[in-house]
């Protein structure tokens, strides 16, 4: 208009232009979720009388208002856009209609939506009609009619070749090579995803209505079975009643659903191997691993070109640790299907069990080019990473998983681990403390964390880490040690020796606990100091006995049984167990400060004037609990043997 204007052409405009023009911009506004701009452009052409034919573009508008959820807009436009439109143009009419009866769906005036419905079946039969009739009636409860319109929906034809127009036969070399030609051509694959379709709504309509129709579950299927096989669809009917044990599954029916699917290991092959391979998966979710194999090899013998009963095979032979022969069953699956994700998600599996590294990393490399944002693929990548000791790479694709999952506190603590292990106790700090937050419960952050702040010498806030430990485990005693040592480190004696005294009346028997009360109540000049130091003598010596009595008697067992363990431990892998390893040095370095002394001192008599004014000192480990330590006697029992 500017141009016309700027030219002096105003009195020559072009309507047609001016409509197209008008017209596009509306639709670029809609297609880029601009709908107020858009409705304004729609109005502009709908209120000019010069556009004869703008009546029509109200469908476009109810189709804005439906997207912004003003149902009731959105009808009254459509609507309007109907009587807009010519009885002539029957397909416009159809499609309007259609959407004036799905907004009545949204509505949830569902009467409304079964009239107009039932109008649109009456003149033009089609399946998405028939099913979204179909839903209304089970919205409304009305049995019978579910029935009838899912027979009716039965009977709608499909208008598309027959099969064996595409079947490949021998002897006329002319109709094989069209055959060959029209495969896999556009209307081919048309008619595959029209067929496709329709056994959808089949197998929808049949899982929703089977639970109303009649008494039970059962009894509605099986009706729909029935009606299936007496339509068009009969090939469809065995698929059906694979289906009714997976909803016989989803209701917890075990037996039943391992009974449906017996029944056809004498039917079509294929179906028996599909069958056999979720009768197989059934046994394996309950433990019965040979059941679980002998299935999958029928399954295998049904069809062999199935991936599903090869990865079947291949788990239960994991499972049996027979990790070689697994992992033949998933590269085979992988041979027959190249892109089955749970075969290459197994093979990278068995790969890190056989200490494969490389490859497994190739084949979760692989299975990310399919799932790109899976995070447990992400976080298995990350892991390899770790074990192949390259921990920028590995830090790199746990972040990965953390812009996923941001939430997840076990890949926030694994994350802090990595940086633990590089030495960047700044980083590793911030994610254990996003973890924790996240999860306060969990043990290994709630350790890390206040041993982190020991080492930082911040004991006031290693105290309520300490603390939260003791709710989370009650009776472990080395917690409440680790409170008591906060207490003396800080220089509040008189809350360390309460602390200790608690200890004592709840683990009687703890050496650290009276060795720590000895020297307190020396220090502080108390009388319990003689009476303590007696408790600890007397504690002393119960635990010298019960490991004499222990190294006597079992010392060679024992021997025997650490040597088996050591050498079934060995080749385990690494990170892993370096990080669990870095872990159980900083806090038995800590715990030993808590519980003072060393094995050198055990059996000696306690000295009630010592002090230590600068604190314990770090030494070597002790393993005094009597909460870790096998008891082949009672305290009563021992108290008898002992001299008077």
């Amino acid at each position: 208009r500017r141009q016309r204007e700027h030219f002096n052409m105003s009195d020559t405009m072009n309507l047609d232009l001016t409509y197209w023009v008008l017209l596009n911009l509306a639709l670029q506004y809609e297609n880029n979720d601009m709908h107020n701009e858009s409705l304004n452009h729609y109005q502009i052409l709908v209120r000019n009388k010069m556009f004869s034919h703008a009546g029509r573009l109200k469908v476009n508008m109810g189709n804005i208002f439906y997207r912004q959820r003003d149902y009731q807009k959105a009808l009254k436009f459509y609507r309007m856009a109907l009587d807009q439109i010519p009885n002539t143009h029957r397909e416009v009419r159809f499609k309007i209609t259609l959407n004036i009866g799905i907004t009545f769906v949204k509505l949830r005036q569902y009467s409304d939506a079964i009239t107009t419905f039932e109008h649109i079946i009456s003149d033009r039969p089609n399946l998405m009609t028939a099913f979204n009739l179909l839903l209304c009636y089970y919205a409304l409860g009305d049995r019978e009619k579910m029935k009838l319109t899912f027979q009716m929906l039965l009977r709608i034809p499909l208008n598309i070749d027959d099969e064996e127009k595409f079947m490949v036969s021998g002897d006329d070399r002319r109709q094989n090579m069209i055959a060959e030609a029209t495969k896999n051509d556009r209307l081919r694959k048309q008619d595959q995803r029209k067929r496709a379709t329709v056994e959808r709504y089949i197998k929808i309509g049949s899982r929703i209505i089977s639970q109303v129709i009649e008494l039970n579950f059962a009894l509605g299927y099986d009706w729909c079975v029935e009606q299936v096989k007496l339509s068009p669809y009969v090939e469809l009917a065995n698929e059906l009643e694979i289906d009714k044990a997976f909803m016989y599954l989803k209701q917890k029916e075990f037996a039943s659903a391992v009974e449906t699917l017996r029944s056809f290991e004498k039917r079509d092959t294929k179906l028996a191997s599909a069958a056999a391979v979720n009768l197989s998966s059934i046994y394996f979710l309950e433990g019965d691993l040979e059941q679980a194999e002998r299935t999958a090899q029928l399954a295998i013998n049904s069809d062999h070109y199935n991936p599903g009963a090869l990865v079947m095979k291949g788990n239960c032979l994991f499972e049996k640790r027979k990790y070689d022969q697994a992992k033949e069953c998933y590269t085979e699956a992988l041979r027959t299907e190249s892109s089955c994700i749970e075969a290459l998600y197994n093979l990278g599996m068995v790969n890190k069990q056989l200490g494969m590294l490389e490859e497994s990393l190739d084949s979760f490399y692989k299975l990310h080019a399919i799932l790109r944002n899976d995070p447990e693929v992400l976080f298995h990548i990350g892991c390899l990473h770790e074990s192949l000791e390259l921990p920028t790479q590995a830090t790199e694709w746990l972040m990965q998983v953390l812009t996923v999952i941001p939430s997840d506190p076990s890949i926030l603590t694994r994350v802090a681990d990595v940086y633990d292990l590089e030495g960047d106790k700044g980083s590793a700090f911030q994610y254990h403390f996003e973890s924790y937050r996240y999860l306060p419960s969990d043990i290994s952050t709630i350790e890390w964390l206040g041993a982190y702040y020991i080492d930082t010498q911040f004991c006031e806030k290693a105290l309520q880490y300490f603390e939260r430990a003791t709710v989370v485990q009650p009776n472990q005693v080395k917690w409440h040690l680790m409170i008591a040592s906060c207490h003396r480190r800080v220089g509040n004696y008189n809350a360390a020796l309460a602390k200790y005294k608690d200890i004592h009346i709840r683990f009687p028997d703890n050496v650290e606990c009276l060795r720590f009360l000895v020297r307190l109540a020396s220090d502080m000049g108390l009388k319990e100091a003689t009476e303590y130091a007696n408790k600890l003598r007397k504690a002393e010596d119960r635990l010298q006995r019960n490991e004499d009595r222990v190294r006597s008697g079992g010392g060679r067992s024992r021997t025997r049984g650490d040597d088996r363990l050591g050498s079934s431990g060995s080749g385990s892998g690494g990170s892993a167990d370096s990080r669990e390893r870095s872990a159980n040095r900083r806090m038995r370095r800590i715990t030993e400060e808590a519980g003072g002394g060393d094995s050198e001192r055990r059996g000696k008599p306690a000295n009630p004037d010592y002090s230590d004014p600068m604190g314990p000192m770090a030494q070597r480990q002790r393993q005094i609990d009597a909460g870790k330590r096998t008891e082949y006697f009672s305290d009563d029992e021992v108290d008898e043997l002992l001299p008077e």
